[in-house]
């Protein structure tokens, strides 16, 4: 990790590092200011190199942040960091990295954009299913994560047939 790391900053320099901190501040501002409209953001005024949202925009939906973070599954995008700061509720922390152009930033956020507009008429129509059963094209779907958390499978062992077929 740390001959990584020395790899990273060496290649960089020292006017190549200011370059990629900088940059990663831009994306995550751009992120800020191109999803407050129809996310809510936490604070206002600019961020660092991450942006920080809640779920206010959720509220009286049916829809949880979980399920909004498993529906950006079905969108092609990892989930962001939830529930952190522990400050805020429902959080939804996003941070994009320096090497993001800002084409595949506009890319996210037509995504996201598309995610909270279906959020929202999800709730007015009643049918929340695109996001309390998501992901839906994932191998896995929802996942048991407080039994993972408690109970870690440090080991893989094959499935028994049983297991298998399920």
């Amino acid at each position: 990790m740390y001959v990584r790391a020395l790899a990273y900053m060496l290649s960089h320099g020292h006017d190549g590092l200011r370059q990629l901190a900088e940059d990663a501040v831009l994306n995550a501002n751009y992120l800020l200011a191109e999803l407050s409209t129809h996310i809510t953001a936490s604070f206002t005024g600019p961020c660092m190199h991450e942006a920080l949202f809640d779920d206010r925009f959720l509220k009286d939906t049916g829809i949880s942040t979980l399920d909004f973070a498993k529906a950006m599954i079905d969108e092609g995008y990892h989930p962001m960091t939830m529930y952190f700061p522990l400050v805020v509720h429902g959080a939804m922390l996003i941070e994009p990295t320096e090497s993001e152009s800002k084409a595949t930033l506009d890319e996210f956020i037509a995504s996201m954009r598309g995610l909270a507009a279906a959020a929202k008429e999800a709730a007015e129509t009643g049918k929340t299913e695109r996001f309390t059963a998501a992901p839906h094209f994932a191998p896995l779907r929802r996942l048991d994560e407080t039994l993972a958390a408690r109970q870690p499978l440090l080991k893989w062992t094959a499935p028994t047939p049983s297991q298998a077929a399920e």
